[in-house]
């Protein structure tokens, strides 16, 4: 079981209530880098919305997906079909298909060019509005996570608005197909570490999502319904020279009896952007615990593990 904790008592509690909810944050991310927060801020209506309209996106007829197909530009945007993305040092496809939300600027600011447009399904037009608002609600959840991790890391709260204002996030809706015959060494997600800062995951239609504990078990996520689960991601682990944990996950195979079940998920990865740095903070290092990363910008950083997944 990963620890629960409640967003309102940050946002909106007394001072004991907000230093308890950053204490309690940060062990937890030290430990084992995965929490579950309730009192997130998204409608359930909203959410279970853009449900029905993912499912009903990854039910069209397969050349229509394909027309929304952005392989160019590393599936940063769009449509990624079956088996194309896989884990790190692994060579099976992941056994699932996805689609890419990225950031909505507005229209007074200025469009970094690494920023791909975002593609609209004209077959389904809530789907592409329903996407946007998710986007943008994550968004904000996020931030005032980051915003207790910055206590946490005895910075200033506000240390990361301006790193991640307009910065280079996705929303992916993935679709794990029913398993039709024997995977073999494939399962729907291999074991994998996130890129970015923190990923927020809200629902997912079926069991599977395990996370490695530092005993080396392996632990399901569940019981959770009207929490999201919000982990932390390789960008924050270099950042913090090691400090907070990118904890090891994978979505596993159902049971052969339940091969016929499809599996839809909606994680939020909150990116920097492009150009923020990504060097250990100086508090973060120590005679102790020695820098152990190269500097980089997120970009940089981005771009090589996007290749080391086999998107670009």
């Amino acid at each position: 079981m990963i620890p629960k904790l409640d967003l309102s008592s940050f946002i909106n509690g007394t001072e004991s209530d907000k230093i308890n909810f950053v204490q309690s944050l940060g062990h937890a991310y030290e430990e084992i880098g995965f929490v579950a927060i309730k009192n997130h801020g998204m409608p359930e209506s909203d959410l279970k919305a853009l449900y029905q309209n993912v499912e009903a996106f990854f039910g069209l007829p397969q050349e229509i997906k394909d027309q929304y197909d952005d392989t160019e530009g590393g599936g940063q945007r769009g449509y990624t079909g079956f088996g194309k993305e896989h884990a790190k040092d692994r060579n099976a496809g992941d056994l699932k298909e996805f689609w890419h939300f990225g950031q909505y600027i507005d229209e007074n600011d200025i469009n970094p060019p690494q920023f791909r447009p975002n593609k609209n399904v004209k077959e389904l037009p809530s789907f592409n509005e329903y996407g946007a608002l998710l986007y943008k609600s994550l968004e904000q959840t996020g931030l005032y996570v980051l915003r207790a991790i910055a206590l946490f890391l005895d910075l200033d709260e506000h240390y990361f608005d301006d790193k991640v204002y307009n910065g280079n996030s996705i929303l992916r809706a993935i679709h794990y197909p029913p398993i039709t015959s024997d995977p073999k060494d494939a399962i729907r997600a291999g074991e994998h570490e996130d890129i970015n800062l923190i990923t927020l995951l809200v629902g997912a239609s079926a069991d599977g999502l395990e996370v490695l504990n530092r005993q080396g078990e392996w632990i399901g996520i569940t019981e959770v319904e009207d929490h999201i689960v919000v982990n932390v991601g390789d960008m924050l682990q270099r950042l913090t020279n090691d400090r907070l944990k990118s904890t090891t996950h994978r979505v596993v195979n159902p049971p052969q009896h339940k091969w016929s079940e499809p599996r839809f998920s909606i994680p939020f990865f909150l990116h920097p952007r492009p150009e923020a740095r990504l060097d250990c903070l100086s508090s973060c290092i120590s005679e102790e615990h020695p820098k152990k990363y190269e500097d980089c910008s997120a970009n940089e950083f981005l771009m090589q593990r996007l290749r080391e997944i086999g998107l670009i």
